[in-house]
């Protein structure tokens, strides 16, 4: 039976009496593992080519346009104090389910690994550092399982990584994703969990469609072709109230996806062949080339976040020790 992730981001709204009750109403709804992030305003680098961006003569996008100064203010409002993860984890016990966080930078570790996870600890690696060879060797030295998305990373970077957690004797699950917010339907490609099959047990989807135009059916269908974790981002707030509310599922769609992966196989197919008529469409190619938007994302996405040591940057996939 599949397992649901469900993601609160920063769907908080920088709100502890938010977090809470985001956590308490996504157990209650389903969830079995419930996943926040350790972001600091603090650890975005400042890279003056997004400042402005730039496009290609032809007026193809060639860099995306993101300014730091904008996107450093807009994460100071949603910061959260060190205290604040142990609260986190400590929330999530209370509400029966298990924590999980994700590291968006090497001098996190510490403070993430240090927490109170009580059992299992597990740590969730972002799409744009699966490739972060360093980040992913650190972790797996600090937490018992690795959950990884692999979006916006080429297939010989996703092999490596697998061959240096198995080198490790440690476990791990890799999530297929697609990285543009939100993408398409038909850009789901979930026959690419398959191809993660050859270098893991457990393999999952982690899904950013649009919930106003495509619902759950991604993800229906992911846990119809035998996916092992559904990863979607959560809200209890209006769609337009946070950054993530367009790709979050609300209490209700989550509880639907949860009486679903209850479901015998065949249940589950019935369902989705009357539900979504045209589910094949979602299959995709198990292997394929990045779209031009997510060679975008993977642009800006990869090196957002680093670590500052002694007035230094540095990344997560660079081996320099801290």
């Amino acid at each position: 039976m599949a397992k649901i992730i469900v993601e609160v981001c920063q769907n908080h709204n920088g709100d502890k009496n938010i977090l809470r009750d985001l956590i308490h109403s996504a157990k209650d709804n389903g969830a079995d593992i419930i996943k926040g992030q350790i972001i600091f305003s603090d650890d975005v680098t400042h890279r003056e080519r997004f400042d402005e961006g730039e496009d290609e003569h032809n007026g193809v996008k060639k860099t995306m346009k993101r300014p730091y100064d904008a996107e450093v203010t807009r994460l100071k409002g949603l910061d959260l104090k060190d205290e604040d993860y142990n609260f986190f984890v400590d929330e999530v016990k209370k509400a029966g389910a298990v924590p999980m966080l994700t590291v968006f930078s090497r001098v996190r570790i510490p403070l993430a690994a240090s927490l109170p996870y009580g059992g299992e600890k597990l740590v969730k690696v972002a799409s744009y550092d699966c490739a972060s060879h360093q980040l992913v060797k650190e972790l797996s030295d600090n937490f018992d399982k690795l959950i990884i998305s692999t979006g916006a990373t080429f297939d010989e970077e996703i092999e490596k990584t697998a061959q240096i957690l198995k080198e490790k004797n440690k476990p791990f699950a890799f999530l297929h994703c697609v990285t543009s917010y939100p993408n398409t339907l038909a850009m789901a490609n979930l026959s690419r969990m398959e191809w993660l099959r050859n270098f893991t047990n457990e393999v999952g989807w982690s899904d950013h469609t649009l919930v106003a135009r495509d619902g759950i059916k991604a993800a229906k269908a992911a846990i119809m072709l035998g996916a092992d974790y559904i990863e979607r981002h959560f809200t209890i707030l209006a769609a337009d109230k946070t950054k993530d509310g367009p790709i979050s599922v609300t209490p209700e769609l989550l509880k639907e996806l949860s009486d679903f992966r209850n479901l015998s196989k065949g249940e589950q197919k019935e369902i989705v062949e009357k539900e979504i008529p045209d589910w094949r469409i979602m299959l995709g190619h198990s292997q394929r080339d990045m779209t031009h938007t997510e060679m975008l994302n993977r642009d800006y996405y990869r090196g957002r976040f680093a670590s500052l040591v002694n007035n230094e940057w540095v990344h997560n996939w660079e081996e320099r020790q801290l």
